[in-house]
């Protein structure tokens, strides 16, 4: 069994070691392509194995059985094949051909490129069969380039080693449970991460498109999707991956590329995640240069869809080569062309113009268009005067590969009431940082979300703005205008400076204390004069104190018993998942479920629980269930996988199995529930080990003190460096020599003895540690095979759920005790008075003028 992780982690590896210094925008076209011909390629086969009617068959034979048709049949088979499939490929140019020639030796790189080449001819005249044309052309793929290796021999070897990376993977099969399209996906992404800038040109960051996806998806009703700027595809298939089954086989998906690479790359991405041909148009265009898609028919209005998602080319200079007049009725609602300098609304409004007018479109753009003069701000005007601009969102700088520059998502409609306001949101300030790019996490992603569909006021984070309030702005959009940043900075107190105590509206401003705990609170605080207050005990005793109070106790049960029932509710569901129940669709169920179940608790980040169960779908759930609805949980959990590292390096780099792993449970779980004495008992092994190796450290620093006794007796025994300058060890040849030299009984010979008795100690133990490690590892991999059906559930509950309880308690007593910290804050902040202050001052003059009387004038 193999799962799309597995597939992912496999892929990547290969392409980082393939490549070697190639840039990674570029190899990404050669290894993206040949992928796709191997799936060409299978699903030809598997088209021929089922117009032949051969049931279950080794793909060795298969082949065989294709070339023996191909002679008897010819154009006949092909004819078939290519009804079914647009295309066909012939038995001389299939990829299983390429692997032969491979592994018998014949391979030559021409054979690659016929191959390519003669799939243009294969492909049938008819609708949808466009979308095969050119995908193989020398701008893709050009296997004469150097960078693939600077001779023949060598360009032969490094293409030979990435048609072999295909080699076992049925593409056909793996296309069936969207794993296939997964991969591609991943690989996009991946390349894109190592493109950098140049990544801007085919890829939009996934979180992103999922901001985009979701609300497009729960805004419409979508049967047409247009991405003008389509770059891989992967914007338009996220969308379609939040729409039903039903709604996805009835999309039609259209998209225009100017970069005739990432073009093909994109009508791969598509048809790989399974878009028939006849559902998929997207042409090879400059989206600005020339309106398109066109309706003969109504030549001003162009063809319009439910749904316009982009990702355009941010502040393109001088996008208006061709000469365009406002009289482009694409332009005509603005009344005025976009500054040459910059295309952003050019975009826009090209998108805009192929929008139905009960349609949603969602635009990435840079954060100035939310604010610039000129020609924009007369466009940004005319948008909103006709109300299109329905949601702002404000997103992170560095969250893209290409750019650190903050960017929005603007969301338009064109059937808005006059007197909608717009709304306007600010996640700019929630990401988590990966390396030097901000990434949105699941919870981020939610909350953009739901704010959207809710359409609600939120402080410092959204923000309903009326007509009347943009034309005060003189129609500057820009967000911290109308969202207003929460300070976390709470003002000083002059009198409490002077005179001590905590400010009563300060106290007053721990509202979920107040609420919550007030007795405990109120008890903790000494009135020290009017309006002010003291601590009368330590922060800790009383966060003590309050964790443990009646209140807080009744919520940390009631949320133990309610999210105990709520993964009882699922366990079932999860353990018996089989090919029949859409795993995407409960996870969804889980997910939102757990929203509803935490907004029923008071003073909680409802976001920071739906981030813990999504964690655990991402870290264990959606690899774990692909293997369980294969066959069941115990047949997976039986399942042993080879542990293999690599080792060695340069030419002498390779790959060893090393033992085997279970494919669910991890070892370490099994180990610490199963094999805790034998566990144990390493541990203290080790423990003795740290005590040695303390008692030898302290001889070793104890040898390098000049005129020590250890120094005279142990000196020469320690490790030198090439200057003879001391090391941190003993070297045991050396202890044993010097030992020779000395009498039994002296201190000299006791010394040494005990230095030789602690090496040869910590030897012995490292030999029986190794030896229990082994057996226990060996004993590991055994106890897979045999583990009970009880411990099964056992094991795989914990390995799931485990800190799930612990970590939605926290939610409870996280905002307690982010209060209570503000309560030790203030208190340190007015503990000392100025009088404090003063008479510390006058003891340290003081202390200065006794120590200047007691100076000696020399």
């Amino acid at each position: 069994m193999i799962t799309s992780e597995e597939i992912k982690r496999r892929l990547w590896d290969g392409a980082n070691e393939l490549r070697g210094s190639m840039d990674a925008s570029r190899y990404k076209d050669y290894m993206l392509g040949l992928m796709f011909y191997k799936f060409l390629s299978d699903k030809t086969l598997d088209a021929f194995k089922t117009s032949a009617r051969l049931g279950k068959i080794k793909e060795e034979e298969l082949v065989r059985e294709y070339k023996k048709a191909s002679e008897d049949y010819g154009e006949i088979l092909y004819g078939t094949i290519q009804k079914v499939l647009g295309y066909y490929v012939d038995p001389e140019y299939l990829y299983q051909t390429w692997i032969g020639d491979i592994n018998s030796g014949d391979f030559e790189v021409q054979k690659v490129t016929d191959s390519l080449h003669n799939f243009e001819r294969s492909i049938s005249i008819g609708s949808g069969t466009d979308d095969f044309k050119g995908l193989f052309s020398n701008s893709t793929i050009d296997l004469t380039d150097t960078a693939l290796g600077s001779n023949l021999n060598e360009r032969s070897k490094n293409i030979q080693a990435l048609i072999m990376l295909f080699a076992d993977l049925n593409m056909v099969s793996l296309q069936k449970g969207d794993i296939l399209g997964d991969a591609y996906e991943y690989l996009i992404g991946q390349f894109a991460m190592e493109s950098g800038k140049k990544a801007g040109e085919f890829y939009t960051p996934h979180q992103v498109s999922e901001v985009m996806a979701q609300i497009v998806s729960k805004s419409s009703e979508i049967e047409s999707i247009y991405d003008p700027t389509v770059g891989s595809g992967s914007l338009l298939l996220t969308v379609g991956k939040h729409l039903e089954k039903d709604e996805q086989k009835n999309l039609s998906y259209y998209g225009q590329e100017k970069n005739t690479a990432t073009y093909n790359l994109t009508r791969m991405n598509l048809l790989l995640h399974g878009v028939r041909p006849e559902k998929m148009t997207v042409r090879n265009g400059d989206t600005l240069s020339h309106d398109w898609p066109e309706d003969p028919e109504k030549p001003n209005e162009g063809i319009q869809f439910d749904a316009v998602v982009m990702n355009p080319p941010y502040s393109v200079k001088k996008w208006n080569r061709v000469g365009l007049k406002i009289s482009d009725p694409r332009f005509e609602i603005a009344g005025v062309l976009p500054p040459d300098s910059k295309g952003d609304f050019a975009f826009l409004l090209h998108g805009l113009f192929h929008l139905r007018q009960s349609g949603t479109m969602a635009i990435v753009l840079p954060h100035g268009i939310l604010f610039r003069g000129g020609a924009e701000g007369e466009i940004r005007k005319r948008l909103l005067d006709k109300n299109y601009i329905d949601t702002i969102i404000g997103l992170p700088s560095s969250l893209f590969t290409n750019t650190g520059i903050p960017v929005v998502v603007l969301i338009l409609k064109k059937n808005r009431k006059l007197d909608e306001p717009v709304l306007v949101i600010d996640a700019s300030k929630d990401f988590i940082k990966l390396g030097k790019q901000n990434v949105l996490e699941e919870k981020h992603i939610a909350k953009i979300v739901d704010t959207y569909m809710e359409r609600k006021n939120q402080e410092a984070y959204s923000s309903l703005v009326y007509r009347k309030d943009i034309i005060e702005n003189d129609y500057n959009m820009n967000i911290p205008r109308y969202v207003v940043s929460k300070s976390e900075e709470i003002s000083h107190d002059v009198d409490a400076h002077l005179l001590g105590g905590i400010p009563k509206r300060d106290i007053e401003g721990l509202k979920i204390l107040n609420k919550v705990v007030p007795n405990v609170l109120k008890s903790a605080l000494e009135e020290k004069r009017e309006g002010y207050y003291e601590l009368n005990k330590e922060i800790k005793k009383l966060t003590k104190e309050i964790i443990e109070s009646k209140n807080v106790k009744e919520k940390s049960s009631e949320m133990e018993t309610t999210i105990n029932a709520y993964i009882d509710r699922y366990w079932d569901v999860l353990i018996n998942i089989d090919k029949e129940i859409n795993i995407k669709a409960v996870m969804e169920d889980m997910l939102s479920e757990v929203k509803e179940i935490l907004s029923k608790f008071q003073f909680i980040n409802i976001y920071d629980g739906y981030q813990n169960i999504a964690q655990i779908w991402k870290d264990s759930l959606t690899k774990d269930l692909e293997l369980i609805s294969q066959s069941d949980l115990c047949t997976a959990a039986h399942i042993r996988e080879a542990l293999i590292v690599t080792k060695g390096s340069g030419s002498n780099k390779r790959e060893e199995q090393v033992g085997w792993i279970s494919s669910i449970i991890p070892n370490e779980l099994i180990i610490k529930r199963l094999f805790t004495t034998e566990s144990a008992n390493i541990e203290r092994l080790k423990e003795d080990i740290s005590e040695i190796e303390i008692k030898l450290d302290e001889l070793v620093e104890a040898a390098k003190i000049e005129d020590s006794e250890e120094n005279e007796i142990l000196y020469e025994c320690l490790t030198k460096n090439k200057e003879g300058e001391a090391g941190n060890s003993f070297v045991g040849k050396d202890v044993k020599n010097e030992l020779k030299e000395y009498e039994k009984g002296t201190k000299e010979y006791d010394l040494l003895n005990d230095v030789k008795y602690l090496l040869s100690d910590r030897s012995t133990l490292n030999k029986l540690i190794k030896e229990e490690e082994k057996q226990l590892k060996e004993a590991v991999e055994e106890r897979i095979l045999s583990l009970t059906e009880e411990e099964i559930h056992s094991l795989v509950f914990e390995k799931w759920f485990e800190n799930s309880i612990e970590e939605m308690i926290d939610l409870i007593e996280r905002p307690l005790k982010k209060e209570l910290e503000t309560l030790k804050m203030l208190n340190d902040r007015y503990k000392l008075t100025l009088d404090d202050l003063d008479s510390e001052y006058k003891e340290l003059e003081t202390n200065f003028e006794n120590l200047v009387s007691q100076l000696v004038r020399v």
